[in-house]
């Protein structure tokens, strides 16, 4: 019988106040952060990653969309790591090119127990909607250093930030899906010559 690997994460700040539920195995995507463009990419998320995703967020939005973001991220990167759990079995590696019409994105995963962040996504436009595109970039920096992984996300082409966003957020569910993806034939296998993740 397969487990369903799953992170649950309540996180409460004098800012924020998140409850989250990660399945990687599956489940529906019942999201509200209180900022529906970001709702919008983080179902998207979900979708292309085949993942169950429950998120309810309460922030200070009358601020700005930033302490949210960034503690969703956070939030989202802390529940994948306890989901993925000993790392035994996973392919570890995930990339995919994503065109999503005048756009083309490249996203690369590594499960490596390593945060690193490399970020090449200029939007032509500071905002989508009411959503500030600068904040893109919080959420996946706290996402890394929560999950441990390293993420290459680079714009190769695009002209519509509504587009590019898209491209971004399916093309990470994606190679998230294939890094995280159990191998049946070395499920017990530890995909690291140190023998350490």
């Amino acid at each position: 019988m397969l487990t369903m690997r799953t992170g649950e994460v309540n996180r409460k700040t004098a800012e924020t106040d998140i409850r989250l539920r990660l399945c990687l195995d599956g489940g529906d995507a019942k999201i509200d952060t209180g900022m529906g463009f970001l709702d919008h990419m983080l179902t998207l998320f979900a979708a292309h990653g085949g993942f169950g995703l429950e998120l309810a967020c309460r922030g200070d939005t009358q601020v700005d969309g930033h302490h949210s973001t960034e503690d969703i991220g956070i939030a989202l990167g802390e529940a994948f790591r306890l989901a993925i759990g000993d790392k035994k079995g996973i392919g570890r590696y995930g990339s995919l090119l994503l065109p999503m019409d005048e756009t083309l994105v490249l996203c690369a995963a590594d499960v490596s127990g390593r945060s690193h962040l490399s970020w090449n996504v200029p939007f032509p436009t500071e905002k989508v909607g009411e959503y500030d595109t600068q904040l893109f970039e919080e959420f996946f920096l706290g996402f890394v250093r929560k999950a441990e992984i390293t993420l290459h996300v680079k714009l190769l082409d695009g002209e519509n930030s509504h587009h590019i966003a898209e491209g971004v957020f399916k093309a990470f569910g994606r190679a998230l899906r294939q890094a995280a993806a159990i191998d049946p034939a070395r499920a017990d296998v530890l995909p690291s010559t140190k023998g350490l993740l």
